[in-house]
C-alpha cells in the first residue's frame, strides 16, 4: 500500500527527532571525553607537581616535628603524600631535586631559597589544581543537567521507537512503530544517553595555602633550624 501524506509527514517527525537524538548524544559524548582529559590533567597536577613539591619540603625539613610545624604553619591539618621513609631515601631524594635549579651564595641562603622555592611553586600548584577541580566538577553538572533536561523536553519513546525502527528491531505501520518485546529493553539501554562518571575519587579536595608573605618569618625560622639539623649534609647529597 502506498504511505499518504501523514505516513510520510509522521515518518520524516520522526527522522527529524532522531537526528535531534544522534546531535545531543554527539555533543554530550564529546563534552564527556573533554571532562575524561581534564580529570587526567587534574591527577597529573596532583601526582606530579603538588606531590613533588610536597615531597621536597619533607626531605629539606626532614624532622617529623619540624615538618609538623610546618603544615600547622600552612594551614594544612594532613600531611599529604608523607612518609617517614620519604626523608630517609636517597633514591626519592636525587629524584625529586634532579634539575631543580639552585640559587644563593652561601649555603644556608641556598638552603633557605630552596625551602621557600618550592613552597611558592606548591601553592601556585595548589591554587591551579584547586580551580581546576571547581571548573570539573562544574563541567559535570552542566552536562548531567543538560542529559536531564533533553531527556524532560523530547518524548523518549518516540525517538526509541523510530530508533528501534531504524536498527530493525521494530516494523513500521501505517500507526506508527511497534516494537518487538524481545529486543526492547537491551536496545533502549544501549542507547540511553549516559551521564558522566563520578569524578575521580583521587581527585581530593585540597584547601588553600597560607600565602608566603603570612608565613615568611615562621617559616625561615623553620628553616633555619633544619638547616643546623642537617642542612649542609643535605647540599653535600645532592651536590654528588
Amino acid at each position: 500500500m502506498k504511505p499518504n501524506v501523514e505516513d510520510i509527514l509522521a515518518v520524516e517527525l520522526k527522522r527529524e527527532i532522531a537526528e535531534r537524538y544522534f546531535g545531543f548524544s554527539k555533543m554530550i559524548e564529546e563534552d564527556t571525553l573533554d571532562l575524561m582529559e581534564k580529570v587526567k590533567y587534574q591527577l597529573s597536577i596532583l601526582e606530579k607537581r603538588i606531590s613533588y613539591e610536597l615531597i621536597r619540603i619533607y626531605i629539606l625539613l626532614k624532622d617529623e616535628k619540624l615538618i609538623h610545624q610546618f603544615m600547622e604553619l600552612t594551614g594544612w591539618e594532613e600531611k599529604l603524600f608523607y612518609d617517614p621513609y620519604l626523608t630517609e631515601s636517597p633514591t626519592i631524594m636525587k629524584r625529586v631535586f634532579t634539575g631543580v635549579k639552585i640559587r644563593g651564595l652561601t649555603r644556608a641562603g641556598r638552603f633557605k631559597n630552596m625551602v621557600f622555592d618550592a613552597y611558592e611553586r606548591l601553592v601556585a600548584h595548589v591554587e591551579h589544581y584547586r580551580q581546576n577541580l571547581e571548573e570539573i566538577e562544574s563541567s559535570r553538572e552542566t552536562i548531567t543537567a543538560e542529559i536531564e533536561l533533553f531527556y524532560r523536553k523530547n518524548d523518549i519513546g518516540n525517538i526509541m521507537g523510530f530508533l528501534r525502527a531504524m536498527e530493525g528491531v521494530g516494523n513500521i505501520d501505517s500507526m506508527g512503530v511497534t516494537p518487538d518485546t524481545g529486543a526492547v529493553n537491551t536496545f533502549e539501554h544501549k542507547m540511553r544517553i549516559e551521564t558522566p562518571p563520578p569524578i575521580d575519587p583521587k581527585l581530593i579536595s585540597i584547601p588553600p595555602l597560607a600565602a608566603v608573605p603570612t608565613i615568611s618569618k615562621q617559616l625561615k625560622k623553620l628553616v633555619d633550624k633544619a638547616y643546623k639539623l642537617h642542612g649542609a649534609k643535605f647540599l653535600a647529597a645532592i651536590a654528588k
